[in-house]
């Protein structure tokens, strides 16, 4: 890989921009607006808004969805998710796992595992 390619990588990740234009591609074909510059305006003001606490993050996926989520992998019922469940909703979600830190086996309940999938939702929006 070349020395002005390798620049770019390294600075396109230490501003976190991979995972913002993910999540406004995301968005975009999400909600597939007529007006996309002019949705992708209102997306990032609104990030603004929420960095304010004035407004809640932009986003595909809500705390019902995730709720959604957990009963679907907890199919039997049994009120938790391993950590190894955790991890793979979060890769099929297409959300990092860097910062989970729970063992495969350990246990998840319900409120833990909203906490985790959430903060990994806003993770995406730090630029």
């Amino acid at each position: 890989m070349a020395a002005g390619e390798q620049q770019s990588r390294e600075y396109l990740e230490r501003h976190g921009l991979p995972a913002l234009l993910h999540r406004l591609a995301a968005l975009l074909l999400y909600h597939r607006p007529e007006r996309p510059r002019q949705f992708l305006i209102q997306v990032l003001e609104a990030v603004r808004a929420a960095r304010r606490g004035e407004a809640a993050m932009p986003g595909v996926l809500d705390e019902a969805d995730v709720e959604a989520v957990f009963r679907m992998l907890d199919a039997a019922g049994r009120g938790f998710v391993t950590g190894r469940q955790c991890r793979a909703a979060l890769k099929t979600l297409g959300l990092s796992t860097a910062e989970l830190r729970v063992g495969d086996e350990e246990e998840i309940r319900l409120p833990g595992f909203k906490e985790e999938v959430m903060k990994t939702l806003l993770e995406g929006w730090t630029v």
